[in-house]
């Protein structure tokens, strides 16, 4: 089996150079993390789950027309993206206070915002991806004003999709982060979704219940987290069998 050239390695993922130039493969893995990786563990079967997740959700905004660096998915924990040159930005937008937003701004977990709020943070883990405002984007040219425009008519469009989607399974998309890239093609540059967009970067509660489906269950120490993450995917209709049995390493595929 040949080995993999190793781009980039971050807190959930992992960037191999892919088998065309332009590509790469984004490999899942099952680390957990919290606070900037102050808190970390690993929960056997959560990157399974967290593929098979986002590779639906792109596959749906995909179909309605967002444009995304995804192509297909490999295997239970890896996929073909396309090579983009990552915009320095979290986009984080917000429908229900919870997290920092209740606690920046003393709300009540829970609180139903008046409109939809768009929050940018600078990517540096070093600093604590602190909040910017597009003041310091255009600034420090992480990004220009049609840039910036671009990334906002998407989010916005992401969120409205995304908010109906979950709802007519039961959860209540609380909020959510997400990443930009820009995708070059010949002298031609457009922004593109890019990362992923799973319940470990994403708020799910269910609507009846306000039980907590997504990566909150990690930070704040309540187990079951594997189980919240599975009872998205069964609600989304897909089947992941035994995420926990999958390997974590690269698997030898035998020709026939």
């Amino acid at each position: 089996m040949n080995r993999r050239r190793r781009v980039y390695e971050g807190k959930a993922k992992i960037l191999y150079e892919g088998p065309e130039p332009g590509t790469l493969v984004q490999h899942f893995k099952d680390d957990a993390t919290a606070f900037n990786n102050k808190k970390h563990d690993r929960i056997e079967g959560k990157g399974v789950l967290n593929n098979r997740i986002s590779e639906f959700l792109f596959q749906k905004l995909g179909d309605i027309g967002v444009p995304t660096h995804f192509i297909k998915r490999l295997n239970m924990r890896e996929q073909l993206i396309r090579e983009v040159e990552i915009i320095p930005l979290e986009v984080v937008v917000r429908n229900v206070a919870a997290g920092s937003l209740a606690t920046r701004l003393g709300l009540e977990e829970g609180t139903v915002l008046p409109r939809s709020i768009v929050e940018f943070y600078y990517k540096n883990d070093q600093l604590g991806d602190p909040l910017v405002t597009e003041e310091h984007i255009t600034a420090f040219s992480w990004s220009n004003p049609q840039e910036i425009d671009d990334i906002m008519s998407l989010v916005l469009r992401i969120n409205d999709f995304l908010s109906g989607l979950f709802l007519g399974v039961g959860i209540r998309l609380v909020d959510f982060k997400c990443e930009f890239g820009r995708l070059w093609e010949n002298d031609q540059m457009r922004i593109v979704l890019a990362d992923e967009i799973s319940p470990d970067c994403c708020r799910l509660w269910d609507v009846e219940t306000k039980n907590k489906l997504d990566k909150d269950r990690f930070r704040r120490d309540m187990g079951g987290l594997v189980e919240a993450y599975q009872e998205v995917a069964r609600r989304l209709g897909l089947h992941v069998d035994n995420p926990t049995r999958v390997r974590s390493g690269p698997v030898l595929v035998r020709s026939k």
